[in-house]
């Protein structure tokens, strides 16, 4: 099915022919009429599936200007508050819809003067409380509700945040949740929220047909070479390197900018316009390398991804899933590869519970052996003690 069969206004069909969409994915092709037909939705699909339009673009054709803040959209992280608020705007392109973004690390008064005439206000959960804890931010005109990357939200701790939002909207607001997973504090919030919810199911799983995924066993002290001749082994497209810990990311990000490779950090820690300045450059591709935190790169749209490399091993099937499936989309190859080395042995464990995933052991090519230097903390908001678990001298 393509956009024009669903019959969108001529301002809407514009502005997505604009942005290049043509046929609808899986999930918007499942959505979009059961929001248009005024039912709760819980979405059930990957980040990268579309689903900002499988909302967004329903919800626009419902909306007038100048009534007040009519949507409130919910996502865990800035990064992908900027993101949904951007898309949005795209598709509002040609309509008259002010969408305003609210999230921390920002100053709050521009804030405060964009929420007194928007009808769209996409935020984090904090943010959005300090508003309402302000008097800044009236919800009781919000006629849609859509709860974004539900179960990475819980994950990071803002459920009672979530609850006391959704009890400052109006009962008789449309609800739409959309989650890669459905831990029981997502099931909790889809039974107590959502009336009568319709379910619909994207893909959420790795397509092992386009998907090599390979596992390299190695010692501790050579986990930082092998990447590095990994990385310079294969260099079309973009690369994903995720890591346990901020602190981590910060020392793999400078360390390998120290071997010559374009790469930068991001996580939680770091200031916003760093973080923003990191995706863009990702995404205008002067930069080819993005070392991240599960949190800081869930909900991250990035297109053209090559190649994932968990230099730490996550902790569950699942967290294997999200990290991995940002590769072999939109029917292209990709590549997957874990370093395993001792202390990830349990991890590794967890993930294989998945019997699905085929990851197989591959053999340790030769490899030049190269320096990890400890970074002080130069910068608010920057770690870089990752070695002191491994002693002060640089790391062979």
């Amino acid at each position: 099915m393509n956009f024009e069969d669903l019959r969108f206004g001529p301002e809407l069909l514009k502005a997505v022919t604009e942005l290049g969409f043509t046929e609808l994915t899986e999930i918007q092709e499942k959505c979009i009429p059961e929001i248009r037909a005024g039912k709760d939705v819980v979405g059930q699909s990957s980040t990268g599936s579309g689903k900002t339009a499988a909302f967004g673009l329903p919800i626009l054709e419902k909306i007038t200007h100048g009534n007040g803040i009519q949507v409130l959209v919910l996502t865990p992280t800035r990064e992908l508050c900027v993101q949904v608020t951007d898309a949005l705007r795209s598709f509002g392109k040609f309509i008259n819809i002010n969408v305003a973004s609210v999230f921390g690390g920002v100053s709050i008064e521009p804030q405060i003067s964009a929420l007194r005439t928007t009808d769209i206000v996409v935020g984090t959960p904090g943010r959005i409380l300090d508003h309402m804890e302000r008097r800044t931010i009236n919800l009781q005109n919000v006629r849609f509700l859509v709860i974004d990357e539900a179960d990475k939200m819980f994950e990071m701790g803002f459920i009672e945040d979530v609850e006391r939002i959704i009890r400052q909207t109006p009962q008789n607001r449309q609800t739409m949740l959309f989650s890669a997973t459905m831990p029981a504090e997502v099931r909790h919030i889809v039974e107590r929220h959502l009336r009568s919810p319709v379910t619909v199911k994207g893909i959420v799983y790795v397509d092992t047909s386009l998907l090599r995924q390979v596992y390299y066993d190695v010692k501790p002290h050579d986990k930082f070479s092998l990447l590095v001749h990994l990385l310079k082994q294969n260099e079309e497209g973009i690369a994903l390197v995720f890591c346990a810990t901020r602190r981590e990311v910060d020392a793999v990000a400078s360390n390998l900018k120290e071997q010559g490779i374009n790469a930068l950090p991001i996580h939680g820690g770091m200031e916003q316009n760093k973080r923003l300045k990191a995706v863009d450059a990702l995404k205008s591709e002067k930069i080819t390398v993005l070392v991240a935190t599960d949190v800081a790169a869930r909900g991250l749209d990035i297109r053209n991804v090559s190649h994932v490399y968990n230099y730490d091993v996550p902790k569950s099937s699942s967290d294997y899933i999200h990290r991995v499936g940002r590769t072999a989309r939109a029917g292209g190859e990709g590549d997957a590869v874990t370093l395993l080395s001792e202390r990830d042995h349990g991890s590794f464990t967890m993930v294989l519970r998945d019997r699905s995933l085929k990851i197989s052991k591959a053999e340790k090519p030769g490899f030049e052996r190269v320096p990890f230097k400890r970074f002080e903390n130069r910068e608010r908001g920057g770690y870089g003690s990752h070695n002191r678990r491994f002693g002060r001298r640089p790391r062979y």
